[in-house]
């Protein structure tokens, strides 16, 4: 379970992903914002629907730490969806906004977050206990991939080597414990060992971005050389 400290230069990996976003939707008009993401299901606007009120969410588990009341980070995942789908069909301009002003809240939030804070416990919507450590690690995550789905030439391969590397150890981290994980062994390009699942089974390498898509759910395997065809993994998120 990956976390990441509470550094400037984690921030500055929130940042830069935050201002890669923010440029990318500066051009989005409303009728690109009612086209298809990549996510099944979910237009452009329900993808950005979601981002904007993640942060607000992420920072409902950093009241929990600042203050030791639990404050679940949604009530359930009806509320949720609820909530994405309410914002989903709104004007672009509306939208944007909305990731904007959100995505500063919450990084004056991280900022704030008082030092004893970082080492209290939370449970995040998916269930594991972590530190606020873990929440910075999930932003990452939601910035840079949602970024990828929102279909508007931004791919895995052109996320920024620190914060793919910190998603990268996140999902390996994520399949290292997952119930129904194939035996399977994964090598950079040069045959440097990545991870090792099980008993180490076929072996699957590539470069780190095509590693990610694919055990991110974003590629088929594209670029990727295996011994054997490549497997079908766990659910992921």
């Amino acid at each position: 379970m990956k976390e990441i400290p509470p550094t400037p230069e984690s921030f500055a990996v929130i940042d830069a992903a935050t201002d890669r976003l923010l440029d990318g939707l500066a051009r989005l008009d409303d009728g690109d914002i009612a086209a298809p993401s990549r996510l099944p299901g979910w237009t452009r606007g329900h993808v950005l629907s979601h981002l904007a009120r993640q942060a607000p969410a992420l920072e409902r588990l950093l009241q929990w730490a600042r203050t030791g009341v639990e404050t679940a980070q949604y009530p359930d995942r009806r509320a949720r969806d609820a909530e994405i789908e309410a914002g989903a069909g709104g004007p672009a301009a509306a939208l944007v906004t909305d990731v904007r002003t959100s995505a500063a809240h919450f990084r004056r939030t991280i900022e704030e977050l008082p030092e004893p804070a970082w080492r209290a416990t939370v449970r995040p919507f998916t269930g594991e206990l972590c530190t606020p450590c873990r929440i910075l690690v999930i932003r990452v995550r939601e910035l840079v991939l949602h970024h990828v789905d929102l279909d508007i030439g931004y791919d895995v391969a052109d996320i920024p080597a620190p914060a793919r590397q910190i998603v990268l150890d996140d999902v390996l981290g994520y399949y290292a414990e997952a119930e129904g994980m194939p035996d399977l062994t994964l090598r950079d390009p040069e045959g440097a060992l990545l991870a090792r699942f099980g008993t180490g089974g076929p072996v699957v390498s590539g470069t780190p971005a095509d590693l990610l898509g694919w055990l991110a759910g974003r590629s088929t395997g594209t670029g990727l050389d295996g011994t054997a065809p490549l497997p079908a993994l766990p659910p992921w998120l």
